[in-house]
């Protein structure tokens, strides 16, 4: 199972697409590993650079709609390899998110409200979670400030979660 724990990178922004995550023109490649200088290259936010801003962070906090756009594993792929093993945000496109959950990592939707008071009290800060599974809970952490945060995860997803993914959870079970 991946580490689910770590230190955040804030993307305050709605709609970032797989194009961003991932541009197209990289989708030739041929191992995960050759995507990794490329992820969030394309990711046009004013205070966001993808060769300074990655370094460290192993969590992504960030707003709705997350992954739309074009259906392409490259996306998730190009997280895992960069260390980053759970995007937490107000929703997901679908297909990202099952993709997510089928390399073994998370994508986890919260409330607005949430997601909201999570940015209010802790973007621009050193800010760190902690993921307790079993108990569904995030403790996010960072500028003094502590906040426990329940998430949900489908029974089925948790499976793919703890298996390390989609083909290690078939390997387990068929």
């Amino acid at each position: 199972m991946k580490n689910f724990n770590g230190t955040v990178l804030f993307l305050d922004r709605s709609d970032i697409n797989t194009d961003e995550i991932i541009p197209a023109k990289y989708l030739t490649e041929i191992t995960k590993e050759a995507l990794k200088p490329y992820l969030l290259e394309d990711l046009n936010m004013d205070s966001f650079d993808s060769n300074t801003d990655l370094e460290g962070k192993q969590v992504v906090i960030t707003r709705e709609n997350f992954g739309c756009g074009s259906s392409r594993e490259h996306a998730p792929w190009a997280f895992e390899v960069n260390g980053l093993y759970m995007v937490i945000a107000e929703s997901f496109a679908r297909i990202f998110r099952q993709n997510m959950f089928n390399c073994g990592m998370m994508a986890i939707a919260l409330p607005k409200e949430t997601i909201e008071r999570i940015f209010l009290t802790f973007s621009g800060k050193e800010t760190t979670i902690e993921t307790d599974l079993e108990k569904n809970i995030f403790v996010v952490q960072g500028g003094g400030e502590k906040m426990e945060v329940p998430f949900t995860v489908s029974d089925y997803d948790r499976s793919l979660v703890e298996a390390g993914g989609w083909l290690e959870f078939a390997d387990s079970k068929y």
